[in-house]
């Protein structure tokens, strides 16, 4: 080895050296910042679980009834404790905040964190703050929530839609009603919707009409002067009669040749205007006449009382009309009479009324039984070909006409009656629970809902319209309580919801008020159907102009078809029905059914967090 390689050996000996020197120096500051890019991550980390845990705590403040910032400040913390508690971050020393401010819940956090790594060549500690702002939900709520009590509904699934209910209820109605309203109101159905006390209002109370006179007689009763033996007798007036051939009179009060009094005659011939001879009358065997008597021409030709009412009664012949709060003729006052029709505002009772009183003044003549709807009983020939006379109820059924798919106020037209025989063994009934209107009364909304039992058939498009109505301001004429009405369309900071809830196929719909005869399977045998097709044809398809209509109003509508599996129709229907696809739910089970509502009424009442 030459000197020449010996020192080249040497100077590489040295450079190793160097490096060594020169990596032992930079071994302190890599090893600073790579701890301290740890210690970084971790307060990043720590910050984040902080940020996510004051969120949680302010949006529970926010939905707290707290109005003050004390109150909102004592629920916040208590919340962000328990939010934090477990996730292991060391808090040295830790201030949460909470206030109120409008509608606007502040929340803010400020902790000290001891770093993992660094704390061992420093004492400070790393200050972290997180801050976040809840909008209490700034408008007002409306929402009628359509409930769905069939006989399908039977067993835990009524139980898991009334815990579900009640749920939606807790979270849609706020505790506390200013600056802004909350209110929900409640359409159970089956075969139609009970409407109970506001029935009269809504369908139409039973055909009736005011009495504005009562009598038998067609024209004031003449004085008798003579009456001759003979057959036939000539009867002499002391006035002119105004009798015709044909008419029919009523004699009384004859002294003498009683045997002519208190009976109805038909007037054979007029000699002269103040003579005339009566069908029948032979009084060659009669006692002979002394002095007195009237004759008495009458309306019908059985002297019967014809009875007049101020407007047109609708009544025909055939009906049994109850008569009441007659003044004068009170003979007539509690009976049931079946009626001819004379015109549009008479008819003849049949009870021959010479024995009754005058009629002075007052009276009703009230529809009890017709083969027509509007009274209280209704007699039709159903499916099977036999004769049915059921009773009038207070449910309401599908509406028909030119207002049936729309809102019109029910004094412009009303929604359809409903007849179902009460003696009858089936359950296919109305509900047992009557709609509730709009109310922000959490424990009277629940308790309703409690009150749900599963029976009847279904007619969803009943209960979808009366969803409408409830939030209808077109409807408010049903409303005695102003906390009912709902706002009219188009009201600043106001959102409309329907929620229709169903459980499957859509069976039962209606004509004159009875299920019809071609209702789907499930609404009853042929005996209980009348023997017309739907007015307003198939049930889903009723459904479905109604949604549309809903919708055009800028209301919300959402659906939810529980367990309604494969059935394709039912789907279609509720998809389409819904605001949009979003807003349509199809739970399988019980639990299904209580999270859909509960995630319904998480997004009705949403609160949103700006940060």
């Amino acid at each position: 080895m030459t000197m020449l390689n010996r020192l080249a050996m040497r100077l590489r000996a040295d450079a190793r050296g160097a490096v060594a020197i020169q990596f032992a120096l930079l071994v302190i500051p890599i090893g600073f910042l790579t701890f301290s890019l740890l210690d970084i991550g971790w307060v990043s980390v720590q910050k984040r679980q902080m940020q996510d845990a004051l969120d949680a705590a302010t949006l529970m403040a926010a939905r707290s009834t707290a109005t003050t910032s004390a109150a909102v400040d004592l629920i916040g913390d208590a919340a962000f404790a328990t939010e934090m508690d477990g996730l292991g971050v060391p808090l040295t020393a830790a201030s949460s905040t909470f206030s109120i401010s409008g509608n606007t819940i502040t929340g803010a956090v400020s902790v000290d964190l001891k770093p993992i790594v660094t704390t061992l060549w420093t004492n400070k500690d790393s200050k972290v703050t997180v801050h976040t702002e809840v909008v209490r939900a700034s408008q007002n709520l409306e929402v009628a929530l359509v409930l769905d009590t069939t006989g399908s509904m039977s067993g835990s699934r009524i139980t898991d839609l009334k815990t579900g209910a009640a749920d939606l209820v807790d979270l849609v109605v706020r505790d506390i009603q200013a600056p802004y309203y909350s209110k929900v109101a409640l359409v159970p159905y089956s075969a139609g919707v009970l409407v109970d006390t506001y029935a009269d209002a809504a369908r139409g109370p039973v055909r009736a009409a005011a009495i504005s006179g009562a009598a038998w007689q067609q024209q004031a009763p003449v004085n008798i002067s003579a009456i001759t033996k003979a057959n036939l007798a000539v009867f002499t007036t002391s006035a002119a009669h105004g009798l015709p051939v044909g008419a029919t009179v009523y004699i009384k009060g004859v002294v003498g040749m009683t045997q002519v009094n208190n009976k109805i005659f038909t007037v054979a011939a007029v000699p002269s205007t103040t003579s005339f001879k009566l069908t029948g009358v032979n009084s060659t065997n009669y006692t002979k006449y002394t002095s007195g008597g009237t004759v008495t021409r009458c309306r019908t030709t059985t002297c019967s009382v014809v009875v007049t009412t101020s407007t047109a009664n609708g009544f025909i012949t055939g009906d049994l009309i109850e008569i009441a709060n007659m003044k004068g003729m009170t003979e007539l006052n509690g009976k049931k009479l079946t009626i001819s029709k004379v015109d549009a505002t008479s008819f003849d009772t049949g009870q021959v009324g010479p024995t009754y009183g005058t009629y002075t003044s007052d009276g009703t003549a009230t529809c009890d039984t017709s083969t027509t709807p509007g009274c209280r009983n209704f007699t039709f020939t159903n499916a099977s070909g036999g004769t049915q006379t059921w009773a009038l109820n207070t449910c309401a059924t599908e509406r028909t006409g030119t207002e049936a798919y729309t809102d019109a106020a029910p004094s412009t037209s009303y929604v359809g009656r409903n007849y179902w025989d009460s003696s009858s063994s089936s359950n296919n009934t109305c509900p047992k629970v009557k709609i509730s209107p709009l109310s922000s009364d959490k424990v009277t909304l629940k308790a309703e809902i409690a009150k749900l039992a599963a029976a009847g058939s279904t007619a969803g498009q009943v209960g979808l319209a009366w969803g409408w109505y409830m939030v209808s301001p077109n409807f408010n004429e049903l409303w005695s309580q102003t906390s009912q009405k709902p706002a009219p369309y188009g009201t600043k900071e106001l959102m409309k919801v329907v929620i229709l809830m169903t459980d499957g196929a859509f069976n039962t719909n209606y004509c004159n008020g009875v299920i019809a005869k071609d209702a789907g399977s499930g609404s009853g045998s042929s005996s209980q159907h009348i023997n017309c097709n739907a007015t307003n044809g198939d049930a889903f398809a009723q459904a479905n102009t109604l949604c549309e209509n809903i919708k055009a109003k800028g209301i919300i509508l959402y659906t939810v078809g529980f367990d309604v599996g494969d059935d394709a129709a039912a789907t279609s229907m509720l998809t389409t029905c819904a605001t949009d696809k979003d807003h349509a739910f199809f739970p399988a089970t019980g639990a299904d059914l209580k999270t859909a509502f509960r995630a319904i009424g998480q997004e009705i009442s949403s609160l949103r967090i700006a940060k």
